[in-house]
């Protein structure tokens, strides 16, 4: 609906439209002769910037430029400002945090920049905490986590893109990518997805991933979320885009594979000997994370002949007083350990992680003591969840906790074939998965795509000099990301 020329109808139409909303604030004042009326949300501006920059410059210093295209050029001193002729923009810039100004006989206002959001200082982070390297991590302001990247990529070919998303929370959505590295298709894909989001409100990045994945019923992630300025910067280095949703201090990371997951950003700031024995240590951790519980069960209900003697005699001795079926010791010890993860979340941090190691102690013992759960039960559950802790992505983790009860049931009603069989079946469905059109898997399939270079920072991390390559993700005339002597970089 386009903006009257009587301000009197402006000032009405306004007003209805703002009715019962306490915290928009209308001002009337005169430019001279000419009447004036401003309108702007409190507590979301800055109060100075009206003051100085809008009111005293308008009636006081500028009586004689009654004109709104004159107003808006020679007397509101803010560096951003926009001439607007519909109603609806007027209400989005107010939302917003800008100010509208409009005068009498003018069928166009003034949308002024003067957001001041209540914000926190750039904290630490907390679920990606490393050892060497930056401390910084992402806010729940947009405005703030683009510019935390761009300090880390002073290139003019930074892209950002910015979109509104929800229809009533019309939210602000940056893409960025650097352009001629990163793939136009990917690129073109990701904003046409999220153009095409019909929904009312857009209040985390979390809603904003599952909107982006293709394969959502899958419990593996396809998209990477990180609260790390450098990790968000590094990835864009690499070809790939991010997406930065504003109120959430997290970024989304497109695309995404398996591998990626086991990476932290301390892999790359750290001797790559060391790094690349935490690399191999992650896998073999995820892996006994997911397996162990439902191979002790085969093993011990199906194909004891299997378990050397003395080991088998030790199992069942241990035994000997439980009650219950070797299926109901591993959910009863692991249903305690997800309970006491979940309750250590909720907890105030300097009380989580001790009530997380005396609880397991306590309630450990406890029950073997009481003859619930034998003592090799206890350690099973206690070394998967302690191995799932060594992948350094909490949404990665969540996906092998429900791997793992998937196996244990299968593992149940099939033994040792169960074992393999559901093993099969979760590498078949990761296989089937794809990240904007990169397999989930790659490079363990089809790293010959890119000269199997790409092995170079998977299960191991070689020297950064010998990456001089960039992954897949990245346009093929842009392959290279450094130059060696004798080499030239491909254009």
């Amino acid at each position: 609906m386009e903006i009257y020329k009587e301000l009197s109808k402006n000032k009405e139409h306004i007003k209805n439209t703002f009715y019962g909303a306490d915290d928009i604030v209308f001002k009337e004042f005169n430019n001279g002769t000419t009447k004036c009326f401003m309108v702007y949300t409190d507590n979301i501006v800055d109060s100075a910037s009206i003051e100085n920059a809008i009111l005293t410059n308008i009636m006081v210093r500028g009586t004689t430029k009654q004109n709104i295209e004159e107003i808006e050029k020679h007397l509101i001193s803010v560096g951003e400002t926009e001439l607007v002729e519909s109603f609806e923009q007027i209400f989005d810039a107010v939302l917003l945090g800008d100010t509208v100004v409009l005068t009498d006989n003018d069928n166009k206002a003034i949308v002024v920049s003067t957001k001041g959001w209540p914000s926190r200082g750039i904290p630490e982070t907390q679920t990606e905490i490393v050892v060497q390297g930056p401390k910084d991590a992402f806010t729940e302001q947009g405005s703030i986590n683009t510019v935390l990247i761009r300090r880390r990529i002073r290139d003019i070919a930074l892209k950002v893109k910015r979109i509104k998303c929800g229809r009533r929370s019309k939210t602000d959505i940056a893409v960025m990518y650097i352009k001629g590295i990163a793939k136009d298709e990917i690129v073109k894909n990701v904003i046409k997805q999220i153009n095409s989001i019909d929904v009312d409100c857009i209040l985390d990045s979390g809603y904003m991933e599952q909107f982006l994945e293709k394969r959502y019923k899958s419990p593996f992630p396809q998209l990477q979320l990180t609260e790390r300025p450098d990790k968000a910067a590094s990835a864009i280095y690499e070809g790939r885009v991010v997406v930065v949703v504003d109120n959430s201090p997290f970024v989304i990371i497109l695309p995404s594979t398996l591998n990626i997951f086991f990476q932290s950003s301390e892999d790359y700031y750290e001797r790559w000997e060391i790094m690349s024995c935490l690399r191999i240590l992650r896998f073999f951790a995820a892996a006994l994370s997911v397996a162990l519980p439902g191979l002790y069960i085969a093993l011990t209900v199906y194909r004891p002949d299997l378990i050397p003697t003395e080991l088998a005699l030790k199992i069942s001795s241990g035994r000997t007083n439980v009650p219950f079926p070797t299926i109901a010791e591993v959910l009863i010890m692991e249903t305690a350990f997800e309970l006491l993860r979940e309750a250590g979340v909720r907890l105030p941090s300097p009380m989580s992680s001790a009530f997380g190691i005396v609880g397991g102690i306590v309630i450990g013992s406890a029950a073997v003591d009481a003859g619930i759960v034998g003592p090799v039960v206890v350690i099973i559950a206690a070394l998967s969840g302690i191995c799932s802790f060594a992948v350094p992505n909490p949404a990665f983790v969540s996906s092998l906790r429900l791997a793992k009860y998937f196996i244990i049931f299968i593992s149940t009603f099939m033994g040792l074939f169960g074992f393999y069989t559901s093993v099969f079946i979760i590498l078949a469905h990761l296989a089937s998965l794809e990240s904007y059109g990169v397999p989930y898997l790659y490079p363990f399939c089809g790293g010959s795509v890119n000269g199997y270079t790409d092995f170079k920072d998977t299960l191991i991390r070689v020297p950064l000099k010998k990456m001089e390559k960039r992954p897949v993700f990245s346009k093929m005339s842009q392959k290279f990301r450094m130059t060696r002597k004798g080499k030239e970089e491909t254009k």
